[in-house]
């Protein structure tokens, strides 16, 4: 919860380079604005749509690069310990965490195990790493090499890495099998249980305003730039590597990061259409055909996400079942509806409604990576239960079609471009409407 303080309560950490007032541009309403000076723990908001413009304030590069380090550490244990361990009918099987790789592939779902691995493991080591070289750099005092472009790599990670998803989805195969089987817990599972817990805490101390502060020279804010009204009504981009504001007609690349920029253009709008439209024909074989295949005493029984939410009814694990319900056909239908609707409605932006608009599409955009849980759930239970014809779980067909639908339409919240939801005139605003409001952050 933010409330809303005056700078002046705490002590600045913005440095002589960086305390003069900067122009910004909110990414998800256009709107230009002042960045005031911010005090330790506070972060600046849209004056307009209540966006986060920036993070809570860091006065130094040491508490995330620690965070970053201890994370990465939690990592690295998770491979060297088991994970789970199951028995039924006196035959038992342990797990390792990177024995999803050999259990997927051997079923011939090597895609599968990618998009596990990549999303549970690679991309948040990715993204620890590039963290603590460019905190490393800051520390140094020095440029490293290729500081700038690692920099750019960092934020677009974040939506990918889904270890909290991933203990949900494990916590959900656990009980799915646990009337059938005996299950242990082991240290890999409590060490990937801490390491989500860190990459939570580590990418809430990321002030990404102060980090490319101290990585790289702040442009001198052109003249030309207005606060107070849109970008687009004067020509003026954000970067969407830096978020530096700059005139359009300067340059094709930001000044800062040498990242493209790229102008309002309708047709994100038709591309997001395309991923929609990629979404719904692959949701039909995601719920017709299995996601698994499940035999037990020789005898093989295929079920569907609908057939597993009807099987979790009838043992009446109904907490489970809505879960599942909610996550493989609330969710993605909801999405894809409400993104379709959203791509309807941009054309014609409506003053009186633009704040409801947004806030629908912040609420799609977060619930979206939550229907990995049964992608992740088949995984687990396909890597775990391995026990011959006495009892054992294979991946179907259906969760590759599923897993597809949830990347892609993940990928189309993140082509639907929110400030054609807002009118260049959504509003008359006075002198104290032109600034960035600062707020205190407290996070758990």
């Amino acid at each position: 919860m933010t409330t809303s303080i005056s700078t002046s309560d705490k002590s600045d950490v913005e440095t002589p380079t960086t305390a003069r007032l900067r122009a910004v541009v909110c990414r998800e309403c256009d709107w230009v604005a002042a960045l005031p000076q911010r005090a330790e723990g506070q972060r600046a908001s849209c004056p307009r749509c209540g966006h986060h413009l920036t993070e809570a304030a860091q006065r130094d590069a040491q508490k995330p690069l620690a965070w970053a380090i201890a994370t990465l550490v939690a990592l690295g244990l998770v491979f060297c310990f088991s994970f789970l361990s199951f028995s039924a009918y006196g035959v038992g099987h342990v797990m390792a965490f990177g024995d999803t790789w050999h259990a997927l592939t051997a079923d011939d779902y090597g895609t599968l195990a990618v998009v596990m691995l990549a999303f549970t493991a690679a991309f948040p080591a990715l993204y620890l790493s590039v963290l603590i070289y460019l905190c490393s750099a800051i520390q140094l005092g020095r440029p490293l090499p290729a500081q700038v472009a690692l920099a750019r790599t960092l934020r677009p990670l974040e939506p990918w890495m889904m270890s909290d998803v991933f203990i949900v989805g494990v916590l959900v195969a656990l009980i799915k099998i646990v009337s059938l089987a005996s299950i242990q817990v082991h240290t890999g599972f409590i060490a990937f249980c801490v390491f989500s817990v860190c990459m939570l805490r580590t990418s809430q101390l990321i002030d990404w305003t102060s980090l490319w502060d101290r990585l790289a020279p702040r442009p001198d804010a052109s003249k030309d730039i207005r606060t107070g009204m849109s970008a687009r009504a004067q020509g003026v981009v954000a970067c969407r590597g830096c978020d530096t504001a700059f005139v359009a007609d300067h340059g094709p690349r930001c000044p800062r990061c040498n990242k493209r920029h790229r102008l309002h253009r309708i047709d994100r709008v038709q591309l997001t259409w395309a991923l929609l439209a990629t979404a719904t024909l692959a949701y039909i074989p995601a719920n017709l055909y299995p996601v698994l295949l499940t035999t037990q005493l020789g005898n093989s029984e295929p079920q569907t996400i609908a057939g597993g939410v009807l099987h979790l009814l009838h043992a009446g694990d109904w907490p489970i079942a809505a879960v599942i319900f909610i996550a493989s056909i609330v969710v993605p239908i909801s999405k894809i509806a409400a993104l379709g609707w959203l791509c309807v409605v941009a054309r014609r932006p409506h003053a009186a409604a633009s704040h409801s608009r947004m806030r629908l599409f912040r609420v799609t955009e977060k619930i979206g990576r939550w229907s990995m849980i049964d992608v992740f759930v088949v995984a687990t239970l396909a890597t775990l239960v391995q026990a011959g014809s006495l009892m054992s779980i294979s991946p179907g067909p259906g969760v590759i079609a599923f897993g597809l639908v949830v990347i892609v339409t993940m990928i189309a919240a993140h082509t639907f471009d929110t400030r054609l939801l807002w009118s260049d005139r959504t509003h008359t605003w006075g002198p104290a409407e032109t600034s960035a409001y600062p707020a205190h952050h407290s996070s758990a």
